[in-house]
């Protein structure tokens, strides 16, 4: 009986580690962010704008882009309601995605939904009841822990001081009372990505993380016959009291919760040509398992009417990519990506952070100066070494070791959301 009561525990635990994970990693991505000053950090419910794309040196969230400027917020609505004011954008595309603390996308101001006009927003965190000011529209979050992603598309370096005008315009009036309660404190470890970190806690801190995260960052309805499980192992919001015999059972179920979502790196799922193509990111209701997924492989994902992001790992035979071979994507004449934005393929090493070259080239796409064939095709070609002077404009270099690739779509077209275009196989020349 005690046998078959530490398996319970161990397949509890490992439901409770991929439930939680996506509200965890958010509570550690947040305690890294606040507490390293700089652009991607400093103080809760006010803005902090990356003035230049990242390089290889950047680890603070993983699959980051090299396409946009973000300007970031972790906002705190346990002391009440925070006000938004955005400026024209003068037809520049931009999006300002809100991620509760479960990584659910609930709002996305920009220029597809709001215009590109300026506007003001009231957010407001779950429960608040009071008075709006008169005629500001009420963004509601289901969480007092909120991620406010913003990206400014960024046509290159001679663009950063017009993207750069556009962030100084956008505001942030923090409630009177200051910041409050949403998150749990400090990461382990600032100086360690905070992937690495969930992945080093054990059953004790992890689960007593998320049910003190429960508290003000509330599941959502549909969760509650989950919640009601886990109580079986002593976790429910607010309290995590396991039984002292089952410890080492709880710490065998985390291990095993994490090696499913990596093993989904192998093997992703909504398969085309060789690319995971997920066309219904941001809103995860109770698939759990992509959420979590989501959160592990690119935290921070958009919706799938701002953005699509076909992801690969393998060639055309199903074998993993390595920079120990040379590989070509090939657009045929009139299939490029069908973006109303923009859009560009970003290479990755196998931890989803940008790779260090020679070029430092981390993206390419429709915004740079590519050389197209005569009949129209694009080649990109994506290996370590040099391809050749010739082919240089459509290189993307690939680290020596294993990669993989994120295929961005800004404001797809509605062939790409229904799945009539995929992005073609990437191709092994030797």
């Amino acid at each position: 009986m005690a046998e078959l009561i530490a398996q319970e525990a161990r397949a509890l635990a490992a439901e409770a580690f991929v439930f939680g994970y996506p509200l965890v990693l958010m509570d550690v991505s947040r305690a890294a962010m606040l507490g390293t000053p700089g652009p991607w950090g400093g103080q809760p419910n006010a803005f902090h704008h990356v003035r230049a794309f990242p390089d290889a040196s950047f680890t603070s969230v993983v699959s980051p882009n090299a396409d946009t400027l973000y300007s970031t917020a972790w906002l705190d609505l346990t002391a009440g309601p925070v006000e938004l004011g955005v400026p024209s954008s003068g037809g520049r595309y931009y999006l300002l995605p809100m991620l509760s603390g479960w990584t659910d996308v609930f709002a996305s101001p920009g220029t597809r939904t709001t215009g590109d006009g300026p506007a003001t927003f009231v957010i407001t965190g779950p429960g608040w009841h009071g008075q709006l000011p008169a005629g500001l529209p009420e963004i509601k979050s289901p969480t007092s822990m909120v991620w406010l992603l913003g990206r400014t598309q960024t046509n290159g370096a001679a663009d950063y001081a017009a993207v750069q005008r556009f962030q100084d315009g956008l505001t942030l009036r923090p409630p009177p009372g200051g910041p409050g309660t949403a998150g749990t404190g400090p990461g382990a470890d600032p100086a360690l990505p905070p992937p690495d970190q969930v992945a080093a806690m054990d059953a004790a801190t992890f689960l007593g993380r998320l049910a003190a995260l429960l508290v003000p960052n509330p599941a959502a309805a549909a969760d509650e016959p989950e919640l009601r499980r886990f109580a079986a192992i002593g976790l429910v919001p607010g309290s995590f009291q396991p039984p002292p015999s089952l410890a080492s059972a709880l710490d065998e179920g985390l291990q095993a919760g994490l090696a499913q979502l990596e093993a989904l790196r192998e093997h992703p799922p909504d398969q085309a040509n060789g690319w995971a193509v997920s066309r219904n990111l941001g809103r995860y209701g109770t698939d759990y398992m992509k959420r979590a997924f989501v959160a592990l492989a690119g935290l921070g994902a958009n919706l799938p009417e701002d953005a699509v992001y076909p992801y690969t790992a393998v060639d055309s035979a199903g074998q993993r990519l390595t920079g120990a071979h040379r590989y070509r994507l090939r657009f045929g004449p009139g299939q490029l990506p069908p973006a109303r934005a923009f859009w560009s393929l970003t290479m990755y090493n196998e931890r989803q952070y940008f790779v260090a070259n020679p070029l430092d080239r981390y993206a390419i796409g429709d915004r740079d100066p590519l050389v197209f064939g005569e009949d129209g095709s694009l080649d990109i070609w994506l290996q370590h070494e040099t391809p050749g002077p010739e082919r240089q404009a459509n290189w993307l270099p690939a680290p020596a070791g294993p990669f993989s690739l994120i295929l961005r779509i800004y404001w797809p077209g509605p062939e790409v959301i229904d799945g009539r275009w995929a992005p073609p196989e990437v191709s092994k020349l030797g």
